[in-house]
């Protein structure tokens, strides 16, 4: 590329490089998605549909860059972390984090009607991000049982608050009485006034609503057509989308190599 006297520029770029052998978690969040839910008539406390897609986009992501081992995600977020070898991009933050949230917004609005059906997109989703380095396996353990806790706090309390504002009986006259209600009970106390006044209980929900939603790379038999038009059992690289428990220690003996 020829060079001109306007080239000077490109001394004030800044480029900040994410310290090396650490793990970096990417983080991204949907903007305002409590107004663009109620704008696409969002199932609430849960709506399946919308999960779904998150972890499609998720997946969309973990296919296109092959150093994210593992993806955490809940409602309107998910996490993605980088192996500690990686080099990705030379490990410069603002690419990492941009062709991340690039990818999965772009996602979003590409698979948006295999999942949300006739629901008319009227206006697209915007989603920020960051990136943020943790040297142990200790750290990023405790980063993703975090975002798991997390989840289960906010769907208890969101299985409560819609339960109660939907209730058909009209008992609680406003959203607003509701919160003041729930703000300050406990868990016990939550699940308590599911049970006795819904008959619902919490434990028995789905998993994906409790336990978010864990995506990892996996080495998986596929049988594929070779050549010669006859069927071929290859080893291949999947995303597995589980909805289970990473908090505790069965997950990470049963699948070691994801954090290394």
């Amino acid at each position: 590329m020829a060079k001109s006297r306007f080239e000077y520029v490109k001394g004030f770029e800044n480029h900040p490089i994410l310290l090396l052998n650490t793990y970096i978690a990417v983080r991204i969040d949907g903007r305002g998605f409590h107004q663009f839910s109620k704008e696409h008539n969002f199932t609430k406390p849960n709506d399946v549909r919308a999960l779904d897609l998150m972890n499609q986009c998720a997946k969309s992501v973990m296919e296109e860059y092959t150093d994210i081992v593992i993806a955490y995600g809940e409602s309107d977020e998910f996490s993605f972390v980088i192996s500690k070898k990686s080099q990705l991009y030379k490990r410069r933050e603002s690419k990492i984090v941009s062709c991340i949230v690039s990818r999965f917004s772009s996602s979003y609005v590409f698979y948006w009607k295999d999942f949300m059906g006739d629901t008319p997109l009227k206006y697209p989703p915007v989603f920020d991000g960051r990136a943020v380095c943790y040297p142990s396996l200790e750290n990023i353990r405790d980063y993703l049982s975090w975002r798991q806790a997390d989840t289960h706090i906010n769907n208890l309390y969101n299985t409560c608050f819609w339960l109660m504002v939907q209730d058909p009986s009209q008992k609680y006259k406003s959203e607003k009485e509701v919160e003041n209600i729930l703000k300050d009970t406990n868990s016990s106390q939550k699940n308590e006034l599911l049970f006795s006044q819904y008959n619902v209980n919490y434990a028995k929900l789905p998993e994906q609503f409790r336990k978010g939603s864990v995506l990892y790379s996996d080495k998986r038999n596929v049988t594929e057509i070779g050549k010669n038009g006859k069927e071929v059992v290859r080893s291949r690289r999947v995303i597995v989308i589980d909805h289970c428990d990473i908090i505790g220690e069965d997950f990470w003996k049963q699948h070691p190599h994801i954090l290394p």
